[in-house]
């Protein structure tokens, strides 16, 4: 539970007082939090008898970012050139985002969730390297239309990747990568499972155990099995 003073500095809104300002009904705010796993919604922060409360500023950012990548969808085909290179900062700003390491924090935080990079170039010197990441528009494009956590359009036949089989029985301290953490979880791919640590759905692993070799030479975060199965039990049902 908050304390006060975090609820004071909170804004909280229920759904009646949402769906006013955004246009949509009660119910409707209501089933975009109870399927959140599918729609991106923000999670509640309070439960007021049968009334839930989240933080306005949390719902609000989820609606501008869906307004800005529904705008973005309906640009006209071409609007852009398809092969420009873009930079994660670039990207950022492409997609709508007000923080511009937004993209970087996706990459570092939640593995799986956005695309992966089409150029990685590793630079600097030895003592202080670092990673320029770049994107061809066209990728960009297509995950957007993609989204995680934004549904599919119709048509859209596109599955993502088999989860590897995970068992629980093994090495309680062998640290597991998102695919690994996905599967074990029951997630049905390893976006629905970064969308759900993103949201805070997953409180047990906020804060990851190790690094693991990532794809195209970088580290992915990772989690002990013990941890994987602990989050696993505190999400089943009692």
């Amino acid at each position: 539970m908050p304390s006060d003073t975090e609820t004071e500095a909170r804004r909280l809104v229920d759904a009646v007082q949402i769906g006013a300002e955004f246009n949509l009904s009660p119910g409707r705010v209501n089933a975009l939090h109870a399927d959140r796993e599918k729609t991106g919604f923000p999670a509640a922060r309070r439960k007021n008898g049968r009334k839930q409360e989240w933080d306005y500023s949390e719902v609000a950012m989820y609606f501008a970012d869906r307004d800005a990548l529904n705008r973005l969808a309906n640009l006209p085909a071409g609007a852009g050139d398809p092969d420009e290179l873009l930079n994660a900062s670039q990207v950022a700003k492409e997609l709508g985002y007000k923080n511009p390491n937004q993209i970087t924090t996706y990459m570092r935080d939640h593995p799986g969730y956005f695309a992966e990079p089409d150029v990685v170039e590793h630079l600097g010197s030895e003592e202080r390297p670092w990673t320029r990441m770049q994107w061809y528009r066209r990728t960009i494009t297509a995950w957007r239309k993609e989204r995680p956590g934004r549904g599919r359009r119709e048509g859209n036949t596109r599955t993502p990747p088999a989860l590897p089989k995970v068992s629980p029985d093994g090495d309680p301290d062998e640290l597991l990568a998102a695919p690994q953490a996905a599967a074990l979880l029951g997630f049905k791919s390893v976006n629905t499972f970064s969308s759900s640590l993103a949201q805070g759905n997953l409180p047990l692993l906020k804060e990851s155990d190790g690094q693991v070799p990532g794809s195209r030479g970088r580290k992915s975060r990772a989690w002990t099995r013990r941890r994987v199965l602990d989050q696993k039990a505190a999400r089943s049902p009692r």
